[in-house]
């Protein structure tokens, strides 16, 4: 039997930290009868949740890897992959968003829009993926979702309506209403397993019949019959209409971006998951239904728009690496065509063929095998050599899938083997790591020998420590965590260098002169002003290169340069000593000379800082912000619970979690990402000059 691709739907969970990602997936694999019992995500009973299947994950309580699983939601086939919330991790969320056609956005009920729900929400619309929301937690002291659902709107301008209401909150929480069939439904049984539909409670039949007469002026903007129906309704009541009219405008609305359904629920209690499936399978789009477009290599890379059909040449993206203990696994998203078993595929970036040896479905760290992937699966390869990003295709066929955006690293820290032993078992590591995550990178600094370690925050780096620890062996000490420093320019700086060279038979000649500028929005430009053939044009691209080799190292303490605008307006070459390495290096030369009248500035990374803690505590987190060289942008009181959002040095941040959660009674928390990069002042730009200058005296003894 043909399988039914639009009975077929590609989620993920995504939000901030500590809204119950995890613990809504186990529900969802245990309704669905993936699992027979249901674990807690720091699990008492030691088993802990299912997706966090890496020990540190269950001994943190955090997700920390995206775990990929399939299940069976009535007569529809859900791939769910759920998403760590940590921003340290959000790569993992970016790659996972690549390859989705859906997401569920869960918010905390008492908490709700927080700043990495923000970052979730700028990744859906990056990759323009349509959601639902669900406002978990209703059962904690506090809870609010109507609150959070203003909250869609007001802080990240989403058309948010609610589609349920919460029969009693905190822990009166018996049940939902759901306002397109104004039906109570209640879950009973062992686990919630046993959904009973009654009449709404009396006491909230006005309230919800003015949500639903809301949402329905909201749905009718997305479908004209259902608009006309709504017209002719005399009461005014919408009472009469077509349930189903109901349901495919609102999926019209939400497959355009342009409207949100909330639910609400609580996991942990068992109470809002069976309604929010079945909203996945009405309102959330199947694989055919979302256009993926790859760019033709062989024409100018073209955009050919993909088909979620089996019988057209095979296209997929690898789109996340797990090195393991049995070899490498690749998940990879099937966008057109099928992936089997034996046959042969083509790497269009490595240019190499390969065997499909075994393919594989995941349901965390557990492996089926099977024959074949269909359009619109997602199934994981293994021992394929390739790197995440790389596309698959079949022999005829030249494509490549748009890459995904890749933040860059604002934090490093060196690491040194205990011994011998260590070392060899560490390269292993860094390897694995440095091809499962781009956001981790390694590089070994020539002047002290020590291997460097980069990722996106404290925590990032610190996980791939311990993991070195527990999965290789391998015991490594840390350094001091270094900041990634920037340099730049704050004038206008001009330039006439001569680089000449004469040792016997051709010599050296390049003479480059021009200006250089600051610029906000990208880190280098290159103008070429020349007239009259003062540089000839072959040479024109060699000052290119060599100002972008200059930029690698500034004077002031040696960190990358950004933010410069070069301009070339003269120059002079020789007709034997002129060549591309000459001009590059007058280029270095011209580039130091402007460099130095141009003020240069250092530049550090600045982060936008969310603390939240009980609002006893607010003068503590107003303090710890000042003294750190923060800014407060604002604050928040709501539910006996302060936020504070600031903007503070990086250099700063280092060992924050030990101090907030002192100074809070350890009931404060805080999540932190990169910002943007500000200048530093002029005391501490002294004392980094100084000490860039003491270690290269060092260097030279």
């Amino acid at each position: 039997m043909a399988f039914d691709i639009s009975k077929m739907r590609n989620i993920g969970i995504s939000a901030h930290i500590d809204s119950g990602k995890t613990t809504t997936s186990e529900r969802i694999l245990f309704y669905c009868n993936k699992i027979h019992a249901i674990h807690e995500v720091r699990g008492k009973d030691g088993v802990g949740a299912v997706m966090d299947n890496m020990e540190l994950e269950r001994e943190r309580g955090i997700t920390i890897q995206s775990a990929a699983t399939q299940v069976q939601w009535k007569d529809t086939t859900i791939n769910l992959i759920d998403t760590p919330g940590h921003v340290d991790f959000t790569v993992e969320v970016e790659r996972s968003l690549r390859v989705l056609d859906g997401a569920i956005m869960i918010l905390c009920a008492v908490a709700g829009v927080q700043s990495q729900s923000i970052t979730v929400d700028r990744q859906l619309k990056r990759y323009h993926v349509p959601r639902v929301a669900f406002v978990n937690k209703c059962d904690r002291q506090g809870a609010n979702p109507v609150r959070v659902r203003m909250q869609l709107r007001e802080k990240l301008g989403l058309n948010a309506y609610m589609m349920e209401l919460p029969i009693g909150l905190e822990d009166k929480l018996e049940g939902v209403v759901d306002l397109i069939s104004m039906k109570a439904i209640y879950f009973e049984g062992d686990s919630g397993v046993d959904l009973r539909y009654a009449e709404i409670p009396a006491h909230m039949v006005e309230e919800c019949k003015k949500f639903r007469k809301e949402l329905i002026e909201a749905a009718i903007n997305f479908d004209d019959e259902l608009m006309e129906d709504a017209m002719m309704d005399e009461e005014n009541d919408y009472v009469n209409l077509d349930q189903d009219k109901i349901i495919a405008a609102i999926r019209k609305g939400t497959l355009a971006e342009q409207f949100v359904g909330v639910f609400c629920g609580s996991a942990h209690v068992n109470k809002g998951i069976q309604p929010l499936l079945d909203a996945v399978v009405r309102y959330l789009p199947a694989p055919n239904e979302v256009e993926n477009v790859a760019l033709d290599i062989d024409h100018n890379e073209a955009e050919v728009a993909l088909e979620s059909v089996d019988n057209k040449p095979c296209v997929a993206l690898a789109f996340k690496l797990d090195d393991g203990q049995y070899g490498q696994l690749t998940y990879t998203r099937v966008y057109q065509g099928k992936i089997k078993k034996g046959e042969e595929l083509y790497n269009t970036r490595s240019k190499k063929r390969f065997k499909v040896g075994r393919l594989v479905r995941m349901n965390s760290a557990a492996m089926e095998d099977i024959n074949e992937g269909c359009a619109g699966d997602i199934v994981a390869l293994f021992g394929v050599d390739c790197a995440s990003g790389d596309t698959f295709c079949s022999e005829g066929t030249n494509y490549s899938m748009a890459s995904m955006y890749v933040p860059e690293p604002v934090i490093s820290l060196s690491i040194t083997p205990k011994d011998k032993q260590a070392a060899m078992q560490m390269a292993k590591a860094l390897n694995r790591f440095v091809k499962e995550d781009p956001t981790f990178r390694v590089y070994t600094d020539p002047e002290s020998n020590e291997t460097i370690i980069r990722g996106m925050g404290e925590l990032h780096l610190e996980v791939y420590v311990e993991r070195m620890k527990r999965e290789y062996n391998c015991e490594v000490t840390t350094g001091a965590p270094q900041v990634a420093y920037r340099e730049s320019i704050t004038t206008q700086g001009e330039f006439n260098y001569t680089h000449k060279k004469q040792s016997g038979g051709s010599g050296q000649y390049g003479r480059v002169a021009g200006f250089m500028e600051p610029i906000t929005e990208k880190d280098y430009e290159f103008v070429d002003s020349i007239k009259g053939g003062a540089i000839p044009n072959e040479f024109i691209p060699s000052c290119d290169k060599g100002f972008q080799k200059a930029m690698k190292e500034g004077s002031l303490i040696g960190a990358p340069i950004v933010g410069v605008k070069m301009t070339i307006n003269d120059g002079q070459s020789h007709p034997v000593d002129s060549n591309d390495n000459a001009f590059q290096i007058a280029a270095i030369g011209a580039f130091r000379e402007g460099y130095a009248k141009a003020k240069p500035v250092i530049l550090e990374p600045v982060m936008k800082v969310q603390m939240t803690a009980p609002t006893e505590f607010q003068g503590n987190l107003f303090g710890l912000i000042n003294q750190r060289r923060g800014v407060i942008v604002d604050s928040t009181d709501e539910n006996n619970s302060s936020t504070v959002n600031a903007e503070v040095p990086l250099s700063e941040m280092f060992g924050f979690s030990t101090i907030l959660r002192s100074s809070t009674q350890g009931k404060g928390e805080f999540t932190m990402e990169f910002l943007k990069y500000g200048k530093v002042p002029n005391t501490i730009a002294d004392e980094l000059i100084a000490k860039y200058k003491a270690e290269k005296e060092a260097a030279k003894k």
